[in-house]
């Protein structure tokens, strides 16, 4: 009789668990269509179909995808925007019309994209072609072209009037993930890219781990920076024509402002306001640092090019903590980020021991930190600068990485005694800086709500351990390649 109630039991508890593995799945239903922003997927038949907890579309696959619309192809005469500028002077559009409305499946991070032939690095190879068969984990990413240009960036309201409009190809995205099986009711979608889906939970935030700290008079509306998290963010491209493709309707594109959005929205998540507030722009960041992982995995690198690669790094290691999952702890060894090249132990001119290098820029740059102002040339004049013009974007992520104690996971501590440097209201090498003054961008950052959160708990941060690896990126001048060394703080 023990056995047979033995048996009992253990039927009771794998039926309990049946229900529960159910109650817990994505809610599913057949669909011969899907959309997401404006954009409609259409089928041969219909399949089971959810929704992620981003509100992004999923199928179960394979999957025959007859038609898109808005359709791809050419454009119309009407449309243009070949031979526009950007504010530097940067020629990124030509006058090409074959295709606008492009989608594409990305296993692979590259130069080249398939979306908008009005850009210069548009290859026809990568534009996807309907009717099509889509295979079971993959991604199809999905555009609609702006027709008029410029546009308004996303972010236009924390922008200054030169900067409001950009160059913008594309207006939209929406990525459809095509599964095996349908995910958990909470699962964030996976990575766009590679041929591996990956599933993370909301149910696996630590929300325990954020800090609790009072807000300041500048904190900016919650449904602001919701927005500006609420899409896919595109970050194939390897090539600073990305600087013109991302979306306007969806995402940051330059280096700067992708430091300050992502810099900015997790500081208001270490806020004291109820989690109920803090639960979508939550979702948000940290599907973009999924998405951020996801290419790193496939290959991604975003080595210190101008102004273009900064704001990566943060994103990808606070997934990495707020989820607590060693899938995203784990990133592989060829990984670059370009605040790792950027920020460096060494002597400057006027004693500071960490400086700032541009590293690149239309090929290797050397350090220019170390000499005189009187002594630069004109790459040492650019390379200053990129430092007035980025450095602003990343002080909130300095302020943020040591307020959640991962110093030591960044792991590359000149980076946060620079931001000490640019952040301090005293000036103190000013007996030394004889006719150069120090320069107006320091002593800030560009956001006053990031600085009235250093004021108020930079000095507040928790006692946590540095890193265990500093390292200088230096350039053999003969070879042109680059690499790291070793580069510890000086006693």
């Amino acid at each position: 009789m023990k056995s047979i109630a033995l048996k009992k039991i253990n039927l009771s508890v794998l039926v309990l668990s049946a229900l529960l593995a159910i109650s817990t799945q994505a809610a599913s239903q057949p669909a011969q269509s899907i959309s997401s922003h404006g954009i409609t997927w259409n089928f041969d038949k219909p399949y089971p179909s959810g929704a992620f907890i981003t509100g992004d579309p999923w199928v179960l696959g394979p999957v025959k995808v007859v038609s898109v619309k808005p359709a791809p192809g050419p454009f119309t005469e009407e449309s243009g925007g070949e031979g526009l500028e950007n504010i530097y002077g940067d020629v990124a559009m030509v006058d090409d019309k074959r295709m606008q409305n492009g989608s594409m499946i990305i296993l692979q991070p590259g130069p080249k994209q398939g979306y908008d032939s009005r850009l210069k690095n548009y290859d026809p190879a990568f534009s996807v072609e309907f009717p099509i068969q889509i295979d079971v984990d993959r991604s199809l990413i999905s555009t609609i072209s702006n027709q008029t240009l410029p546009v308004p960036q996303l972010h236009n309201a924390i922008m200054w009037a030169s900067e409001k409009n950009s160059t913008l190809a594309l207006k939209s995205a929406s990525v459809l993930t095509v599964l095996k099986e349908a995910p958990p009711a909470d699962a964030f979608r996976p990575p766009y890219i590679g041929k591996e889906k990956p599933i993370f939970r909301a149910s696996q935030i630590q929300w325990d781990l954020l800090p609790n700290l009072k807000t300041v008079a500048s904190t900016p509306e919650w449904s602001q920076f919701e927005r500006y998290f609420e899409r896919p963010w595109l970050d194939h491209q390897a090539s600073w024509m990305h600087q013109h493709t991302g979306p306007s309707g969806n995402q940051a594109n330059y280096g700067r402002e992708f430091s300050r959005l992502t810099s900015i929205a997790s500081l208001m998540l270490m806020l004291d306001v109820p989690k109920a507030q803090k639960e979508k722009l939550m979702i948000g960041l940290l599907q973009l640092g999924i998405d951020l992982n996801g290419l790193a995995q496939n290959g991604r690198k975003w080595s210190a090019d101008g102004g273009h690669w900064n704001g990566r790094k943060w994103p990808v290691l606070f997934a990495a903590v707020m989820l607590g999952d060693e899938r995203l702890q784990r990133l592989p060894d060829t990984v670059l980020f370009s605040e790792d090249q950027q920020m460096y132990y060494g002597k400057g001119w006027l004693g500071q021991p960490a400086l700032y290098q541009i590293v690149t820029h239309t090929g290797p740059k050397p350090p220019h930190e170390e000499k005189s102002p009187d002594q630069w040339d004109a790459n040492n004049k650019r390379a200053e600068s990129y430092r007035m013009t980025v450095s602003g974007g990343l002080p909130g992520t300095a302020l943020a990485v040591q307020l959640m104690k991962a110093k030591a996971a960044w792991n590359h501590d000149a980076f946060f005694d620079y931001y000490d440097r640019w952040m301090s209201k005293e000036d103190v090498y000013a007996e030394k800086r004889g006719e150069f003054a120090r320069p107006k961008q320091e002593g800030k950052s560009i956001d006053l709500f990031v600085d009235e959160m250093w004021d108020a708990y930079r000095t507040k941060v928790p006692n946590q351990a540095g890193g265990n690896r500093n390292r200088k990126w230096v350039w053999n001048v003969d070879s042109k390649a680059g690499e790291f060394i070793n580069n510890p703080k000086a006693p």
